[in-house]
């Protein structure tokens, strides 16, 4: 954890810096209070001056908001010469510099989590799920705060997940299952086998739930995440599952053989920006081309693999269904039949999003697979 640095009073102090996302800490900090303009600070901001926050919290909140207003009055419409593919890059920057401009505004926590801000709220027990134990000072920007707050909420409240019949309680830095088309289909395809089952990357658990709860007696699931460790332990704990599903600290695989095996990799091949982009996109096609290439070998007899992947980076540019295809083929596999279903969020139906084109398109699929050298 770095140290952010600050002037106050005539008075040089300094703190832990906290980002999850992985932002340096700012170089240059100025404060800032209840007489701070909305236009002063997003003009501070954008030059890369971070305000430390010592008025009302509420204040603060506001002032942020004004400041989000700001960014999107400064939002330029990509050319409309640009490919999808430029449209999706030039998207994601201008994401990511919005993102580190409204994170310019700082809040400083005091050891046990406490905020020593004018109507702060007690965000004790959402830092403690997100961060741990304090028994240091430290400052975050107000929107990482805002963030853990939210998935507190998340956490207590829980995902409803109409296929499992349950809800999902996602912790921080974990991706929520929000989205139920690919558990639809995880629902609905026929089981190959009932004894042991690998869940590959199992993330808040659902996919491993969903197959427990579908009759499979023994379901190892796998991850690497320690956040995602202990978030799938809390789920099938809350659920009653923790007799039918292990959980495994492991890169793809666990040792052994097993008649299913299902993955449901990042989406889309790129780099991730931020700690929730890693669920999201898989650069180079890390974890799917793993999948595939160490699939066959973990494949008990007559076994299957599921591949639940969106189609959107074909879309997108990013990735050709000629590359999936060649790469199911190289890894000594062989397609057995394929279910698609179409996106319910409502991005899929949002005009205005640059890449409405591309969403509204989508298709997810769940690709049964087998070993090439399995009889058909």
């Amino acid at each position: 954890m770095s140290t952010i640095v600050w002037e106050e009073n005539g008075t040089t102090h300094s703190a832990h810096w906290r980002s999850e996302n992985g932002s340096p800490a700012p170089q240059r900090v100025v404060i800032a209070d209840d007489t701070t303009t909305a236009n002063a600070a997003w003009r501070l901001a954008c030059e890369g001056t971070a305000l430390l926050w010592r008025g009302d919290f509420h204040n603060g909140r506001q002032l942020l908001q004004a400041m989000a207003r700001r960014s999107e009055q400064k939002k330029k419409k990509p050319a409309a010469a640009k490919s999808i593919t430029d449209t999706f890059h030039l998207n994601r920057q201008t994401q990511l510099q919005r993102a580190r401009t409204l994170g310019m505004l700082l809040i400083p926590v005091e050891a046990g989590h406490r905020i020593p801000l004018r109507r702060a709220p007690d965000v004790a027990s959402a830092c403690t799920e997100a961060y741990g134990e304090c028994a240091e000072p430290y400052v975050l920007s107000l929107r990482e705060l805002q963030g853990v707050i939210g998935a507190h909420e998340w956490r207590k409240r829980g995902v409803e997940i109409p296929a499992l019949g349950e809800r999902i309680h996602p912790h921080y830095g974990v991706f929520s299952p929000i989205r139920g088309e690919y558990l639809d289909l995880i629902a609905a395809a026929p089981l190959p086998v009932t004894d042991l089952a690998f869940d590959i990357g199992t993330g808040t658990g659902v996919i491993a739930a969903m197959l427990a709860k579908r009759g499979v007696q023994h379901v190892v699931a796998t991850e690497l995440n320690p956040r995602a460790l202990a978030c799938a332990c809390d789920n099938l704990q809350r659920l009653g599952l923790k007799g039918n599903v292990e959980v495994l600290e492991t890169d793809l695989f666990p040792p052994g053989k097993a008649g299913l095996i299902v993955c449901n990799p990042p989406w889309a091949p790129a780099a991730a920006n931020s700690l929730l982009d890693q669920a999201i996109f898989d650069p180079d096609s890390r974890m799917l081309l793993g999948f595939l290439n160490g699939l066959s070998a973990h494949l008990a007899p007559g076994g299957e693999g599921w591949l639940i992947l969106s189609d959107l980076a074909e879309y997108l540019g990013l990735r050709s269904r000629q590359f999936l295809l060649a790469a199911i083929a190289k890894a000594g596999l062989r397609v057995i039949e394929r279910h698609d279903i179409r996106p319910r969020h409502a991005k899929s139906t949002d005009e205005s999003d640059p890449l409405h084109a591309a969403r509204a398109a989508e298709v997810t699929s769940l690709w049964r697979l087998a070993s090439a050298t399995a009889v058909a």
